[in-house]
């Protein structure tokens, strides 16, 4: 069988998971990053803590986390990979609120999907959050900062 263009297709070119038994386990990490654009009036309620719906950023953090552990569920040709370790960054700012995910793995395959995911669920829980405010709120800028570790190295976003 001849080496594929596409690695998420067979020769037919029906979709497939990618078969990553035979690559060892390496430490890896990725960082990925978005921005929930939030109208003045909503970053002063975050600020002031009077959201109706209690701690935004607290909530955030946790649905980030989840995202991350459960992007296999969402992707349906990602591989389910050991989690072991997320951080979820949250940053009020003028424009809203910044989130940065941080995910680590000793495993076969990166974690970047994961990171993205991470920041994709945390974005929608701080809209979720503040929807009764203002429902013009936004998700912008969902992107991957970097990543380290596996068979293509290092990678850095230039910024």
């Amino acid at each position: 069988m001849s080496e594929q263009p596409f690695t998420h297709l067979d020769v037919a070119g029906h979709a497939r998971m990618v078969d990553v038994t035979a690559k060892q386990p390496t430490v890896r990490e990725a960082t990925a990053a978005g921005l929930v654009r939030c109208a003045p009036h909503v970053i002063e309620a975050l600020r002031g803590g009077t959201v109706s719906k209690g701690d935004v950023l607290a909530v955030a953090r946790i649905a980030g986390i989840s995202g991350a552990k459960r992007t296999a569920e969402l992707l349906p040709l990602a591989h389910v990979i050991g989690i072991h370790g997320v951080s979820v960054e949250v940053e009020i700012t003028p424009e809203g609120v910044e989130i940065a995910v941080t995910v680590r793995t000793a495993d076969r395959t990166g974690v970047e999907m994961e990171a993205l995911t991470g920041v994709a669920i945390a974005a929608l829980a701080v809209v979720d959050m503040v929807k009764g405010i203002d429902k013009s709120t936004s998700i912008a800028d969902v992107r991957l900062i970097a990543k380290s570790g596996g068979r293509s190295g290092d990678w850095h976003r230039q910024l």
